[in-house]
């Protein structure tokens, strides 16, 4: 059975700290707030969340949180170690997602942190988990920042960062004929992240591109078309976007409703991924390139045909990317748990490095130098298939391809210490 302890949701400070005495009354009460122990006796080890419930990133959080579950519930299923967590909304505000993680571990006293959509959310609850000694196992920031230049013993990354989408991304546009680009995107750590990684690639891959110039908009930006028409009358062969989870469904309803693809191509991670495209419907835009590591129909593996049927009957829906994050989380962590034989800290991060598991999309490794994942990225545009907006034409980059070198991290770890 699932324990789950607690419920999503941002209030005020104040609230915050009623909220939090309320929830440990009502614990104490039922008889929940007792330490549950596994057949093997140890511990639960209990997981503090702090992700965006609500607004426009809320998609892929809750994507993450359910994948999470659905891993948490196998595993018990199996007799596995025994995971609890609780959520918390940090409305994507970094200073919120802090604030939340205080709480969690002093308060609720969680031994692991996770979440969090807002790539600047997970570095700043990075930084507090470096600080303080607390595992924090990043499902959503995808800045490389958090296993590369501020990576630390005590953070781990179950999705592709900036540095690895930069790449993937690269690759993808040096095979158009697209050679004058636009720049645009949201204005904070992801939107910059992406946007500086995949130029970056891009004038290693092919010199001959040129930066026309940039656009950047604030997170939560309401009318996109002023953005639009401006890079419209700049007439580039592309647009390459990096808005982040807050804004990509509606700058997607803005580039369909500004028949934008029409005029230029546009570039978009996770544009084709299901949890940017349900909300869109019939408003994602024909066309749109992108990369994303996972489709529930690609891989078309027995593997993720078995995630997909089982996520399906929990949920009833497909999963997106974001759920495979956060089930990979959630069994790098069991199976960590088992390795270490013990519900010790210190002991669970050293399982954690080096690990193989094995997730729908083949083996995947914690990398134990930088504590990121390594999985493949899949590359295409979006487009009907059987007669629904999907993605089409789809190739696949191994983890090998697209993965930061080591140099690389040492290096952006080395610049940051100076």
């Amino acid at each position: 059975m699932v324990r789950m302890v607690g419920k999503a949701r941002g209030k005020s400070s104040s609230l915050m700290r009623i909220g939090s005495l309320l929830l440990t009354t009502a614990l104490l009460v039922t008889g929940c707030g007792n330490t549950p122990t596994s057949s093997s006796g140890q511990k639960a080890v209990k997981v503090g969340i702090v992700d965006t419930y609500t607004g426009g990133a809320s998609v892929y959080a809750k994507d993450s949180l359910d994948g999470f579950k659905l891993a948490v519930k196998e595993i018990e299923a199996k007799g596995g170690p025994k995971i609890d967590f609780v959520t918390r909304d940090d409305e994507f505000k970094p200073d919120k997602a802090t604030s939340w993680a205080k709480e969690l571990v002093m308060r609720d006293q969680v031994d692991f942190l996770a979440g969090t959509t807002n790539s600047a959310g997970s570095l700043a609850v990075s930084q507090y988990a470096k600080e303080n000694k607390v595992p924090f196992i990043d499902w959503g920031g995808m800045s490389d920042k958090v296993t590369g230049a501020d990576g630390h013993r005590y953070v781990f990354s179950t999705l592709p960062n900036t540095a690895i989408i930069g790449k993937a991304g690269a690759v993808q546009i040096s095979k158009t004929p697209y050679k004058k680009i636009w720049f645009a995107g949201s204005d904070y750590e992801y939107g910059h992240s992406v946007i500086n990684n995949l130029w970056s690639n891009l004038q290693t891959i092919d010199p001959g591109i040129q930066k026309m110039g940039e656009t950047w908009w604030q997170v939560g930006e309401t009318d996109f078309t002023p953005y639009i028409n401006a890079i419209r009358s700049k007439k580039p062969d592309l647009l390459v976007v990096g808005t982040g989870g807050a804004d990509m469904v509606a700058f997607m309803k803005a580039v369909k409703a500004t028949g934008l693809v029409q005029d230029i191509p546009v570039w978009a991670h996770t544009c084709y991924d299901p949890a940017t495209l349900r909300p869109l419907g019939d408003q994602a835009p024909i066309g749109v390139l992108g990369t994303n590591p996972y489709l529930y129909n690609y891989p078309d593996t027995e593997a993720n045909k078995a995630f997909v049927a089982a996520f399906k009957k929990e949920y009833n829906r497909e999963p997106a990317a974001f759920a495979l994050y956060g089930y990979m989380a959630g069994q790098f962590l069991g199976q960590a748990i088992e390795k270490a034989g013990s519900t010790d800290k210190e002991k669970i991060i050293d399982a954690l490095e080096g690990l193989t598991i094995d997730t729908p999309v083949g083996k995947a490794t914690i990398r134990k130098e930088d504590h990121q994942v390594e999985i493949p990225m899949s590359y295409g545009v979006i487009g009907k298939v059987d007669g629904k907006i999907g993605a089409v034409d789809l190739h696949t980059l191994s983890a090998d391809e697209i993965m930061p070198t080591l140099d690389d991290i040492q290096k952006a770890r080395a610049n940051t210490k100076k």
